[in-house]
């Protein structure tokens, strides 16, 4: 069955209802499970059409979830699921049923999987590709232990573009894990073939009996090592023919597939037979994104995520990305050496009209962001002007390349880094918290913080100016309503500008030296105390005569940064008084030594008191002490 509308109202899901946990769905008879993955892909599309989030690729992996908790004895059996925006299925059906329709919110569920939240989330997971080395990890601990429980990654939505999901399963397969992987191939990425030829070898392949004579036929004619070569190779071959699988097997691993994802007897049939099998197997399993709601499967990019029915629509003003995608198409258009790379993120950073306007100009590594960074700097080595459009949670990733193939090399690469600062529902695998911290130790890079879109427009253009490594990080969302200047101008590195000449508070002067998006918050709290407000612009090159001046007019320095206090733009101004021998009371205000849990943005800016009422109180409580 496929619908064409998200219900209004919770549907009617009797079986799905009497399933509390996979003990319930195991004792269930095979002949029920086509109706539960019925009413679990109808409820999935009423529970997420209330609470927003990832979309499609749940609806993809309906059947293959109630395949694997109904042939596997869940938790005792370890389920690793990989881009944890596949797992909300599995989440249904783990005792969460009931709370789908407010997940990503403070009081529900996270939006990917979390040890601390079911003992059926083996792994937590926000990033790609890790399934195969975390189940890698699980099975070997297992073995050590000498208990004899199935380890299952499962692996899809792009994730195995990521070099270490191959690097895991090089491991495996040289080790001789017992493991299963299975590849949710739910874009045709490496087959387009899913025919009875294909189903017919990995029922045999698969079987107990073909294992049997297999190993046999090896214990006999390992003894003479060129017969068993022959064999081997004329069995890989055979493979070859009707199966994409040779790489998994040179790898070390027994390659099945691909099969129907959405055939429930076929999955049940091979995952019952796998499941008896040792050593390292590699199931291909060909799903179709969206499955069941005929416009995410038309469209599965588009409905990746939902907003969700109770997120306000308001003005919608453009964002922070928006700014981003169109200065770089009007840099484009004057220099043809620009070049914009993304690691799969081209609707998140908004580099659609780019990559139709400048195709021979637009690369999308997929979800490698080490490959994107080394990329960029191979391409600046030959006068190129790269682009890297990544979130900052993503650059993390790429660390080592940002320092050893760009920075150390003074390489011209400019980095857009998207999502900064906390990042709202998607919780602490998203937020974009160290970048301030990471970047501004690294020699040679220029750091800065836009408060709002013009000044995210004229901040990209310095840094594109600039020769050398340069990053502009902004937030997720809309901006402050300021509309960009069509003309670009570089701005003078390193120097911040003040925004309010203030006078005292309770008898004492203070000065707010704001970094990025926080300045609207700093002009409100400003306005109340009377306060001096700095808008700094530069992390790195800190604006350290800015900071003497309001070091030595003012009695209180405060600093405010959408990062962590810990290393971050606080700590570069506390570093520059105390090289200069300057001393005055400095109030440090950031995201705290701690990981923010999932919740709106308002009540994460709460949370962390970073929002007007909690700053105006921070201040006031270290005026009384000082």
């Amino acid at each position: 069955m496929t619908l064409t509308e998200i219900p209004g109202s919770r549907p009617s899901t009797p079986l799905l209802d009497s399933i509390d946990s996979p003990a319930d769905l195991r004792a269930l008879d095979a002949d029920l499970l086509p109706q539960v993955c019925a009413e679990l892909r109808e409820f999935l599309l009423y529970s997420v059409g209330q609470s927003g989030g990832h979309f499609a690729a749940g609806l993809g992996v309906v059947e293959l979830t109630v395949a694997l908790h109904h042939a596997f004895n869940t938790p005792d059996d370890r389920l690793v699921w990989d881009v944890g925006h596949q797992a909300y299925p599995h989440k249904v059906l783990t005792g969460r049923r009931e709370q789908m329709p407010i997940i990503r919110s403070a009081e529900g569920p996270a939006a990917f999987p979390l040890r601390e939240e079911s003992e059926y989330d083996t792994f937590g997971v926000g990033h790609s590709s890790t399934s195969i080395g975390a189940a890698l990890g699980m099975a070997l601990a297992l073995r050590a232990q000498q208990k004899d429980q199935q380890t299952v990654a499962i692996i899809g939505d792009g994730a195995m573009s990521a070099g270490m999901a191959f690097e895991a399963l090089n491991h495996a397969g040289h080790v001789k894990a017992d493991m299963l992987v299975i590849l949710n191939d739910n874009d045709m990425s490496i087959s387009n073939n899913v025919g009875a030829l294909n189903k017919y070898f990995t029922r045999i392949w698969s079987s107990r009996t073909y294992s049997a004579l297999r190993e046999g036929s090896k214990r006999v004619l390992e003894k003479i090592p060129a017969a068993w070569e022959f064999a081997r190779r004329t069995e890989e071959h055979m493979k070859g023919m009707v199966a994409p699988g040779t790489l998994f097997e040179e790898l070390g691993f027994n390659y099945y597939g691909p099969i129907d994802g959405h055939d429930l007897d076929e999955l049940l049939l091979t995952l019952q037979n796998l499941k008896k099998l040792k050593g390292p197997r590699f199931l291909h399993v060909v799903t179709r994104k969206g499955k069941g709601f005929q416009p995410a499967e038309d469209d599965p990019i588009k409905y990746h995520a939902l907003k969700g029915s109770n997120v306000g629509a308001g003005v919608k003003m453009p964002s922070y990305s928006n700014v981003f995608g169109n200065w770089l198409c009007d840099m484009a258009a004057v220099d043809e050496r620009l070049m914009g790379i993304t690691p799969a993120m081209r609707e998140g950073s908004d580099l659609i009209r780019f990559s139709q306007e400048f195709p021979e100009r637009y690369f999308d590594v997929a979800i490698a962001e080490q490959h994107a960074v080394t990329l960029a700097a191979g391409l600046a080595c030959e006068g190129a002007k790269p682009v890297v459009a990544i979130y900052s949670t993503f650059l993390q990733r790429a660390y080592d390349q940002l320092i050893h193939d760009v920075a150390l090399q003074n390489l011209d690469v400019l980095f857009a880094i998207d999502r900064a600062g906390l990042v709202g529902e998607d919780g602490p695998t998203h937020h974009g918290a160290y970048d301030l911290s990471y970047l501004r130790c690294i020699p040679n890079m220029v750091v800065m913080t836009p408060s709002d879109e013009n000044e995210c427009r004229q901040m990209l253009y310095t840094g594109y100016q600039h020769e050398g490594p340069a990053a502009v990080r902004y937030p997720r969302g809309s901006g402050t309503g300021v509309e960009p200047a069509a003309e670009m101008q570089a701005l003078a590195l390193g120097k911040g500008i003040m925004r309010r000449q203030g006078k005292a508070a309770d008898g004492k002067r203070v000065a707010i030296l704001a970094f990025g998006a926080p300045l609207r918050e700093a002009l409100l709290v400003a306005t109340t105390l009377d306060a001096s407000v700095a808008d700094m612009r530069f992390v790195k090159p800190l604006d350290t005569e800015l900071v003497l001046q309001l070091a030595a007019e003012h009695d209180l320095l405060v600093t405010l940064e959408e990062n962590a206090v810990m290393g971050g733009a606080g700590s570069a101004v506390l570093e520059s008084l105390a090289a200069a021998n300057v001393q005055v009371p400095v109030l440090t205000l950031g995201i705290p030594d701690r990981y923010i849990e999932h919740a709106s943005p308002a009540q994460q800016q709460r949370d962390i008191a970073m929002d007007a009422d909690n700053l105006l109180n921070s201040i006031r409580v270290r005026l009384s002490q000082s």
